[in-house]
């Protein structure tokens, strides 16, 4: 993925760690301000009409909206993901992981704005601002989430969960069914807006709109994992492997006659006993090792 290890490489010190974290925070004030004052969610929503007559704070302010009214499945939902987003960070990097919530996050947003203003060239301008309206009720982090565990669900495809805390499953099976849940959602939409509406058009539209959403979301993975051909890379046992290898690079090889410490008094190396302990001393300046008999003994280097 050349494209990104050159991103990473100009703009990888503004990465923001544990991002997963403000994630869930926001999912948190969303979910307060729903209970206290559920109506100001209507002015932070993601509604592509608004935010084009001058309501932008709306491009930020819809990762607020709550992914759950249930306290008790939105505690399960928030520990559930700040586990997968963390394995997520710890195997790609910082860098990587901001680029893939925040590249979800932009093609939301891209997509519904293409997506309305296709609507208001070819429907109308009050059809638009029905899909508008829609699109407000449909867009929150869910399907970012959803993202999330497919990536994890792809790097840890046999790594074994308890769904609903009782039923073993495999990773790549529960991602299976989620699609499926997800697949069954858009058609239940259709039938629950055109039992309400009687009319095959705007239910249609509907779930159109609702199926975009969630592909817009869910691009961000294929983006992620079909641009690039070495996907073994970030699998775990491919991490495992290098870590290892740069562990054992930093050891000294065996009979190679290397020592890795040196005490700075006697001159003495764990080849000279392997029961030696060596420490570095915090109040000589500069970088001077001690064996367990010269640690405390020593007297302090100081830089004239």
């Amino acid at each position: 993925m050349n494209w990104l290890n050159k991103l990473e490489r100009k703009f990888g010190r503004y990465a923001i760690p544990n991002l997963i974290v403000y994630l869930i925070g926001a999912y948190s004030v969303g979910f307060v301000l729903n209970m206290v004052a559920p109506n100001i969610l209507g002015y932070l929503n993601f509604q592509p009409y608004y935010i084009l007559h001058g309501q932008i704070w709306r491009l930020i302010t819809w990762i607020l909206m709550p992914t759950d009214s249930n306290i008790i499945f939105l505690l399960i939902m928030m520990m559930f993901y700040y586990q997968l987003g963390t394995a997520l960070e710890r195997a790609w990097g910082t860098f990587r992981f901001n680029a893939y919530i925040i590249g979800g996050i932009l093609l939301t947003e891209v997509g519904s704005l293409l997506a309305y203003g296709l609507i208001y060239l070819f429907m109308g301008g009050n059809f638009a601002y029905t899909a508008s309206t829609m699109m407000g009720q449909m867009i929150s982090t869910s399907y970012i989430n959803m993202s999330i565990f497919l990536a994890f669900a792809t790097l840890y495809p046999d790594m074994q969960v308890l769904l609903y805390f009782i039923i073993p499953i495999k990773m790549k099976w529960m991602a299976a069914v989620y699609v499926v849940i997800m697949i069954f959602s858009v058609w239940d939409t259709y039938h629950a807006i055109y039992a309400y509406t009687q009319s095959a058009s705007t239910a249609l539209w509907y779930a159109g709109i609702m199926l975009l959403c969630i592909v817009m979301s869910l691009l961000n993975y294929l983006i992620f994992f079909l641009s690039t051909r070495n996907l073994s890379r970030y699998t775990p046992h491919e991490v495992h492997r290098r870590q290892q290898f740069k562990a054992q690079m930093r050891e000294p090889r065996p009979g190679s006659g290397i020592a890795k410490h040196k005490c700075a008094v006697c001159g003495r190396t764990e080849l000279d006993d392997p029961n030696l302990q060596f420490r570095f001393c915090s109040k000589c300046e500069g970088n001077y090792e001690y064996c367990q008999d010269h640690l405390f003994t020593h007297q302090h280097i100081r830089r004239v």
